[in-house]
Formats: C-alpha cells, structure tokens, sequence
C-alpha cells in the first residue's frame, strides 16, 4: 500500500490544526510554511476536508481554518476515507462486478484482508494519539499563533 500526497500533506495538516485547537483559526499560509507544504495542493486538500466537515473555514484577516470537532474524536480512517476514498486496494474487493475473475481470484481474500486490517489500524488512531505521540517521541515547539 501506498499513501498519496493527499493523505500524507492532509494528515500533516490536521496535525497542525490539532496543535492549534481551541486557539482560532490558523491561515493556509501559517499551515504551509509550518508543515512545508505547497499552499495551492494543500488548499485543495482542506477544501476536500471542510465538505466532509472535519474542518471549518473563516475568510478575513483573522480567518483561516480550525477542527470542526474535538480531535479525540477524528480518527486518521476518517481522514483515509476523505483523501483516499472508500473503495479497497483493489476495486474488486468492493465492487466483485468490476472483474469477470473476481469469483476465481485468488488474492482477492487477501486484498481484502489487508485493506480491512489497516482500515481497523486507522480507525484506532485520532488526531489527538497523533499529537500524544509525537510529544512523547519529540518535544515539538510551543506553536501558539
């Protein structure tokens, strides 16, 4: 498995928003230069995740964007389903129409048994365990804005 841009740039985004939660909105550009990313790519990013509604967004001189919700309460699947989409590895693992070998295939048990296993990886994982962790791995820089 690999992850895209879009999972990797957003999850370093919403680590940012976590480590600025409850102290208002942070710019794209505050987010940008603190996780070097490019602004335009992660605009698009946190375009797709203020739809799924993980993210708001305030426009002005003191907008920018915030959690929606508390971060104990978004796990990196919730995030995984947004950036990556909902469908398996292999598109035959959720859709067995898509192939004329799916009922002959011998991998597709294993497919699906991967994609289900990191899935429930995922899905024990918040924003918050990420933000715990990496204090605990490394002391990170008092971000206040």
């Amino acid at each position: 498995m690999k992850l895209s841009t879009r999972m990797r740039y957003g999850t370093r985004a919403l680590f940012h928003l976590t480590l600025n939660y409850g102290e208002g909105y942070v710019s794209l550009g505050q987010i940008a230069a603190a996780e070097e990313l490019p602004e335009k790519y992660l605009e698009a990013v946190l375009t797709s995740l203020r739809m799924a509604g993980y993210v708001h967004a305030q426009r002005g001189p003191q907008g920018g964007y915030a959690l929606s919700r508390p971060p104990e309460e978004i796990t990196l699947r919730d995030v995984f389903d947004v950036l990556e989409g909902v469908e398996g590895y292999v598109r035959c693992t959720s859709e067995p129409s898509s192939c004329h070998r799916w009922a002959h295939c011998a991998a597709q048990n294993i497919w699906a048994r991967m994609y289900e296993a990191s899935m429930s990886t995922l899905e024990t994982v918040t924003l918050a365990d990420l933000v715990q962790e990496a204090r605990a791995e490394h002391p990170l820089p008092d971000y206040q804005i």
